[in-house]
């Protein structure tokens, strides 16, 4: 797997000194890596469409003193150079555990600066976040703190097993289960676990405890088979989430998903044996199954007998 990092902190400081009609192209032609691989799976998009609407990307339409500072600190921190190495020891890791998986050949890597007035980004996601279901594709998105200046190497490492998994797990909106991403979304955390200990886990994955856990997981694995991405956003991140992209709520708070995703890959990785790198390609039912987690078909037939 060749892992390519584009230097988008250049790119955004040019962007960031062109008239304010021009930066749409310029994010645009920043993007193309990105467009390039998406666009082969859901088709044409305008991503700097979703840049503006959903992506809680900087803003285009205005100059922001905070932006071009905002960049050095994160040039001065060395954010490119360490998801590089991030990723090329998550790469090692995934592919000794499991020699043969299917990949991406190449990976392109584009990072975003985000918006520091968006609360999807500041408050719900802790300052970062990232897209790596496309293989040969990841995004990240990050407004430089503390805590995201030291986790987002760990974030790009998720998104790889994203990555590698979903070019071997056929994904399509229309019909992927709440099942598939629950058990992505907990592989993919353990897998940061197993490779920078728990402390480089995104705080999301702890944002639930106790009987606020207790309730989330059995909503969620009440409804493990619910099919159709827009179906399935308020159960992995919350209603705030789903109603922000215009979705149905479901009664969850923020990132629920993620907290029922590691309880479930947890009760997997027990049963087997197996590390997250291992189960990168494993099939989800497979995974639930290990955990104890009945699919409907299971609970239907059990109420017959």
């Amino acid at each position: 797997m060749k892992i390519v990092v584009h230097d988008t902190a250049t790119a955004m400081l040019d962007l960031l000194h062109l008239p304010q009609d021009e930066r749409p192209d310029a994010l645009r032609e920043m993007l193309a890596p990105l467009h390039s691989v998406m666009s082969t799976v859901v088709g044409d998009l305008d991503l700097v469409q979703q840049h503006r609407s959903l992506g809680s990307g900087f803003r285009l339409d205005r100059d922001d003193r905070r932006y071009v500072s905002a960049l050095h600190r994160m040039r001065d921190a060395g954010v490119w150079s360490r998801i590089e190495d991030s990723l090329t020891t998550a790469w090692e890791r995934i592919s000794s555990a499991a020699p043969g998986v299917e990949h991406a050949e190449t990976v392109h890597v584009v990072v975003v600066l985000g918006n520091p007035d968006d609360d999807h980004l500041m408050v719900r996601s802790a300052g970062y976040f990232g897209l790596g279901g496309f293989p040969g594709a990841i995004q990240l998105v990050m407004w430089p703190t503390d805590m995201t200046l030291e986790k987002i190497g760990h974030a790009a490492a998720h998104e790889l097993h994203h990555n590698v998994r979903y070019a071997n797990v056929a994904w399509n909106p229309m019909t992927v289960t709440l099942g598939e991403w629950v058990v992505a979304e907990g592989l993919a955390e353990a897998f940061v676990r197993e490779l920078a200990g728990e402390r480089a886990m995104g705080p999301w994955t702890a944002a639930l405890t106790g009987a606020e856990l207790d309730s989330a997981y059995e909503k969620i694995t009440g409804d493990i088979d619910l099919a159709g991405m827009r179906n399935l956003t308020a159960y992995m991140l919350g209603d705030a989430t789903a109603e922000r992209m215009g979705q149905p709520s479901v009664g969850l708070p923020d990132f629920a998903g993620y907290g029922v995703g590691l309880r479930i890959v947890d009760a997997h990785l027990a049963a087997t044996g197996l590390t997250a790198a291992r189960s990168v390609a494993l099939p989800a039912g497979e995974i639930l199954t290990n955990a104890g987690v009945p699919t409907t078909a299971q609970r239907d037939g059990w109420k017959c007998e």
